[in-house]
Parts: structure tokens; C-alpha cells; sequence
């Protein structure tokens, strides 16, 4: 193993095809072969275990980052010691874009949610092809403002919405993104404890437990451990923009 930064990188039994891995990523979908060949060539493979600290807020920025396995979440942790994940992020995505184009430190702590595999590319090599590629840079352009328009809802959200009501909108983004719809109810899996819940919705844990009961005396939902079951997608739904 080898120490860079943070983070000791495993040598994987079998190299991982990096110019395939780039080309699925929205950042670099768009670049030629010959610019694509380039960023293979100088991308670092960093591997995580489930928990692992990738890099710190407030760290000197190396580069960004190519999700290439796993999951990781990017957080900030409050004075009391309390988490706030801003995002998570999946294969194929990037992250810690913003230092690579402000010159500044990691905006957030980025840990991996499960063992994860990801690809640094240092900042000066994404710099420098932005100059003769406008291409990327306008690709750049586009996922910053995304994040921009996300961390804008999770201001709203914090501020303007119940506990419940943030439950309720994570629960309805995973009926889209993998629910089982069957004889009228949804099927959902919750993999995520209740202090990982809290975590993600700016609350902690104890009102994650209180919320949820009321969700269930409601009948929207039936909890069976991992399983969430939601009787009332409608009722849900009308719950979730009642603010």
C-alpha cells in the first residue's frame, strides 16, 4: 500500500479500465480519445473501506474525484459534533469539483457510505485541458450548477420544512429511483440507521423515530425493519409539499 495525502491507495488485483470509466462520467462523457487517454494516464486508483475519510474540510485540494465503485457522502460536522450530509454520490459521478476551479480547500469531509473504488485526477491536469477544451469547461459549468441548485433545496429544506416533511421527500426520491410498486402500495429499501437518517435531513435521531411513528399512525407508511412500505403514495406526496 501507498500513502497519498489521507488516504492509502490498494493496488487492485485487476486494474479497473479507467478510459471506460471516464467515459461514463457527465464530467468527461464529452472529451476525445486523445484527452480522455491523457486523464486515464495520470489518474491515481484510491480505494475505501466503508467509514474511510477520503479527505477532510478545510484540507489543501489535490484534485477531483471519480466514483468509479461505491458510494460516498460528502458532510460537514457542526460545533456539537452533529453531521450534515450535503450529497451522495454514486458511481459513475464526480466530486470535490469546486477546489479544482476556486483554487480553495475541500468545502466538505467526503467518507465512503460503502467500500468504494475512485479515480484523482489532479487539479492541474483538469485546468489545463480546460484551456484548449471549452468543452469541459462548459460540462464543468453545468454540474456546479446543479450542486448550486441542490444545496439551494437543502437550504429550503433545513429551514422551511418539518422533520417529517424532509422524511417524507427522501423517502419519495427513493420510490422514484428504485421502488416496487405492487397492488396499490410501494416498496422501499431504507438502508440507513436512524442516526444516518438524521444525518441527512439536518435533525437527530431521536425526532427521525418520533417522525416516522407519525408517518405510520397516519397510514402512509409501514416500517418492517429495512422495508418501508407506503400504503398512501398520494397522501405521501400531499404530506411531503404541504408546507
Amino acid at each position: 500500500m501507498l500513502a497519498v495525502g489521507r488516504v492509502q491507495v490498494r493496488i487492485a488485483p485487476v486494474s479497473i479500465n479507467k478510459i471506460e470509466i471516464l467515459k461514463k462520467a457527465e464530467l468527461f462523457s464529452g472529451l476525445g480519445e486523445d484527452v480522455l487517454k491523457l486523464l486515464a494516464s495520470r489518474a491515481v486508483e484510491k480505494r475505501l473501506d466503508r467509514g474511510e475519510v477520503l479527505f477532510v474540510a478545510g484540507e489543501p485540494a489535490e484534485g477531483l474525484y471519480v466514483v468509479v465503485e461505491g458510494s460516498v457522502r460528502a458532510f460537514r460536522t457542526g460545533l456539537d459534533g452533529r453531521e450534515q450530509v450535503i450529497h451522495v454520490e454514486r458511481a459513475v459521478t464526480t466530486i470535490a469539483e469546486v477546489p479544482v476551479f476556486d483554487e480553495g480547500a475541500y468545502p466538505s469531509t467526503v467518507a465512503a457510505e460503502e467500500p468504494a473504488v475512485l479515480l484523482l485526477i489532479p487539479k492541474r491536469d483538469i485546468r489545463n485541458i480546460c484551456v484548449d477544451r471549452p468543452e469541459l469547461a462548459l460540462a464543468a459549468t453545468r454540474l456546479l450548477a446543479r450542486r448550486l441548485r441542490k444545496c439551494a433545496e437543502l437550504v429550503e429544506s433545513l429551514s422551511l420544512r418539518e422533520v417529517g416533511q424532509r422524511i417524507a421527500k427522501l423517502l419519495l426520491e427513493r420510490v422514484d429511483a428504485k421502488g416496487l410498486h405492487s397492488n396499490g402500495t410501494v416498496e422501499i429499501t431504507l438502508d440507513l440507521t436512524h442516526n444516518q437518517l438524521a444525518a441527512r435531513i439536518g435533525t437527530v435521531r431521536e425526532v427521525v423515530s418520533r417522525s416516522l411513528l407519525r408517518l405510520q399512525s397516519q397510514g402512509l407508511i409501514a416500517v418492517k425493519g429495512k422495508k418501508i412500505v407506503i400504503s398512501d403514495l398520494a397522501g405521501l406526496r400531499a404530506y411531503e409539499g404541504s408546507g
